[in-house]
């Protein structure tokens, strides 16, 4: 495995650095169908299209060079109408948002927004026999993000980095290379530029040259696509509208997950699920890691059958688990080992990608000598999903998909449609595609959980749930965690999430780290704590003081479920992140970019992990406005950076004034108790803000077509202030199957000044409110029937 991957790199890191040259090109006849505009030259044809009126395809084909389809893409939809206008030497093609500016001779793209270049190439197409791509100037001042999951702090302008999916294990403070890579950068020009190629390539972001930003790849397709926007929430918002949304995951998948590497046996795992409910912990999802399908590590791999040794009857531990509300998730990987029970059966059924010689492929790795599933061929993917299939029936609720980069992926691997090169980084992705797809097939009234290590750009279409990897269970490893979030988010990949408690290595529990890593995973998009066994990864099994500090974090995670559910369905509307930089809330300060500590989790909160041992004081930057403490109410002014003060028992967390935040109104044991007719509504005024609003999000929780077919409730809250006058509304529209047709709500007015002198509800008075002068909170119980409610309070 050493030698092979010693050659590969090697082989890969010469081409790519090989000077490209530019294929000089000249227009000789320029025809438009609809918003496309085929731009036919002396070496070939190239297509502009535009796939919404911000959203522009640039797709060079040298003639005689074969290309493979998009897979970043999904099926264009209306664009507007795009205008053409041509001059002598030159084609102008655009939308009222976005213009390209063609130089017919040599030919040459540049992109203009409101009078305003955003990008210009410098060059055209860049090849050479080994390598292709593209070279794009870049202005003085410009800051790049993306590339995806890597640690090197926000703004990446610098940096050469290899496109090529590959495991990170045990990383901390810096990584050049992961998991999971994107060709794809944001710019503080206000643009996203993706290099629309799956094969193994590099992005050199001003390192070899300043001035310049190059992609290159040793194969794949020789397009790129230009997104613009006003703003970064409309610029992801376009380019999720193109590259797909991220679908609602079932509700439950916002829950607590008991998972660790791993359960041996039917009776750890009912001991595991015992635990949580003996200790007061709630728990959703139980994830079976490779046990579930062998003794040990090696050997086993490609079985995906029940070890009836460990686990006699499957069946039943998946009924008795549901039973308490907790769903059954098993680890695949796409590798069958020789050695496996599988083996002959994969290779008869032409599941195995084949070599050079048109044989299936064999080769060593960590866990044995395996072939690679062709995911990209029908028939492995019959095969495969017979399998998923199988086990469904079974009762299981979910699917991880691991090492799926692939974590070793020979170059000369014959795809169906290409080498292992020319399609690596896309191998995940068409893994992901097959799980997602096959799984609403077969059970269209549930919402597929896929969570997966490694896609490419457009993965999150298939219901994508990323996580950070094979993190360092150390301090170094904790660090990062919110720029690997970040950065995903900035592209799409919405439910990015680490660990909790991180996962490899550490020679004794530290139980400040655990505390710590697991009270900021309240707030990222994931709840589950996973690591090596020899240390717990489940809070369950720590001593009574460990489990005393985190009870609490653990049960907002579940009393959030409003608030956090509706991120959910802003993210699927819009591509908006559920963990949201913290240049979102200025666009005018370039310095904000940089900030990898601090983010918003949602409008509402913004946080700041806890990353130092020992720390009692964190320093966290302020946006604008007034802020309060959400752990004591207190209020502070924004616009600063100042020193919070944390405990063992908090973590920075801070409410905007202004803000609403739909609450469950009591603990549960797992999301099958959820009652969202039984709510608390914070509302945090404050004289500063004269007019607020916010929303919930409800459904039934899993019917993947909630969306498309209006099966869903919105509940929108309104408040005006003036002085010591209070008005809040509320309204519902919308409705679905066992919607509560009555909810009874807690308002809870924080930073009031005083018991009020009156309260109306609907023009009537009401009695029953509470204030508490310690707090400045006002708490008033509402039974809430008709379309809209209004409150008035003086």
């Amino acid at each position: 495995m050493t030698a092979f991957r010693f050659h590969l790199s090697f082989a890969l890191a010469f081409a790519i650095s090989m000077p490209a040259a530019a294929l000089e090109q000249t227009v000789q006849r320029v025809s438009r169908s609809d918003n496309s505009l085929t731009l036919s030259t002396d070496k070939g044809a190239v297509r502009v299209r535009f796939l919404n009126p911000e959203s522009v395809e640039v797709f060079y084909q040298p003639t005689g060079m074969a290309q493979l389809d998009s897979f970043a893409l999904v099926e264009s939809r209306s664009a507007g109408a795009a205008v053409l206008t041509e001059r002598k030497g030159r084609v102008e093609f655009g939308t009222a948002a976005l213009k390209v500016h063609i130089d017919k001779s040599p030919l040459r793209i540049r992109f203009e927004k409101d009078g305003r270049t955003l990008l210009a190439e410098n060059g055209g197409l860049q090849l050479t026999g080994t390598s292709r791509g593209f070279n794009f100037a870049l202005q003085p001042q410009e800051k790049l993000m993306g590339t995806g999951q890597r640690v090197l702090g926000m703004d990446r302008r610098g940096h050469k980095l290899p496109l090529y999916n590959k495991a990170s294990y045990g990383y901390t403070t810096k990584a050049e290379q992961m998991y999971y890579s994107l060709p794809a950068v944001v710019s503080s020009n206000k643009y996203l530029l993706l290099f629309d190629n799956t094969a193994s390539g590099e992005v050199d972001l001003g390192k070899t040259d300043k001035d310049m930003l190059r992609f290159s790849a040793v194969d794949g397709r020789t397009a790129y696509v230009v997104v613009a926007g006003d703003t970064y929430p409309e610029i992801l918002e376009n380019y999720t509208a193109v590259t797909g949304r991220q679908p609602l995951p079932p509700r439950w998948a916002l829950g607590n997950f008991a998972s660790r590497f791993g359960y041996r046996n039917d009776a750890e795992v009912r001991a595991t699920a015992a635990k949580f409910k003996q200790t007061g912990f709630p728990v959703d999802a139980l994830i079976l890691d490779l046990y579930w399908f062998g003794p040990d590590i090696k050997g086993h791999m490609g079985n995906l059958a029940w070890d009836k040794k460990a686990f006699p009857d499957p069946e039943g531990l998946i009924a008795d688990l549901k039973k308490d509300g907790i769903n059954t998730i098993l680890i695949t990987e796409p590798f069958i080992l020789t050695s496996s029970k599988r083996w002959q059966e994969a290779v008869n059924a032409g599941a195995i990608t084949p070599g050079p010689d048109g044989q299936p492929k064999t080769f060593d790795f960590y866990f044995g000598n395996t072939g690679l599933v062709d995911v990209f061929n029908p028939k492995a993917q019959d095969w495969f999903w017979g399998i998923y299939r199988g086990l469904k029936k079974q009762g299981v609720a979910g699917w991880w998909g691991d090492l799926g980069e692939p974590e070793v992926h020979p170059g000369d691997t014959r795809h169906l449609i290409g080498s292992g090169d020319a399609v690596h980084n896309a191998y995940g992705h068409q893994w992901a595609k097959m799980v997602y797809e096959n799984a609403l097939k077969d059970t269209p009234d549930e919402r597929p959980f896929n969570m997966m290590r490694s896609g490419f750009a457009g993965s999150q279409r298939y219901g994508m749930m990323p996580w950070t990897g094979d993190v360092a269970r150390e301090w170094g490893g904790l660090k990062p965690q919110v720029e690997l979030s970040l950065q995903m988010s900035l592209l799409g990949l919405a439910y990015m999430h680490s660990d909790l408690g991180g996962f490899a290595g550490g020679e004794k529990f530290d139980a400040e780290l655990y505390i710590r890593w697991l009270q900021y995973g309240v707030f990222q998009p994931v709840y589950r704590p996973h690591a090596q066994d020899h240390i717990a990864s489940e809070p369950v099994f720590h001593d009574a003081a460990v489990q005393d500090v985190l009870r609490p974090f653990v049960n907002l995670r579940y009393r959030l479920l409003p608030y956090n559910y509706t991120l959910a369905y802003q993210n699927s509307l819009s591509g908006m992140p559920l963990m949201r930089p913290l240049f979102f809330s200025d666009e005018t300060d370039p310095k904000l970019i940089d900030n990898a500590q601090t983010y918003f989790w949602g409008d509402a909160f913004l946080v700041t992990p806890v990353t130092e041992p020992g720390t009692t004081a964190v320093n966290v930057s302020l946006p604008k406005g007034i802020w309060f403490d959400y752990w004591n109410d207190a209020r502070i002014a924004g616009g600063r950076t100042i020193a919070a003060p944390v405990s063992l028992n908090t973590i920075p967390v801070f409410v905007k004034a202004g803000a609403f935040i739909p609450m469950a109104a009591g603990d549960m044991r797992n999301t099958t108790q959820y009652d969202s007719g039984k709510l608390q509504l914070h509302y945090y005024a404050d004289s500063s803000v004269k007019s607020a609003s916010g929303v919930m999000y409800d459904d039934d929780g899993k019917n993947p077509n909630a969306l498309r077919d209006k099966q869903f409730e919105r509940l929108d809250f309104s408040a005006k202030q003036r002085g010591k006058s209070l008005g809040i509304t509320l309204q519902r529209q919308g409705e679905f199957a066992g919607e509560p047709k009555i909810r009874h709500i807690e308002l809870v007015v924080h930073n009031w000044p005083a018991t009020p002198a009156e309260i109306r509800v609907d023009g009537i008075a009401h009695n029953g409110s509470r204030y508490d002068a310690a707090s400045r909170t006002l708490q008033i119980p509402l039974r809430w029937s008709t379309p809209s409610l209004t409150l008035h309070i003086r």
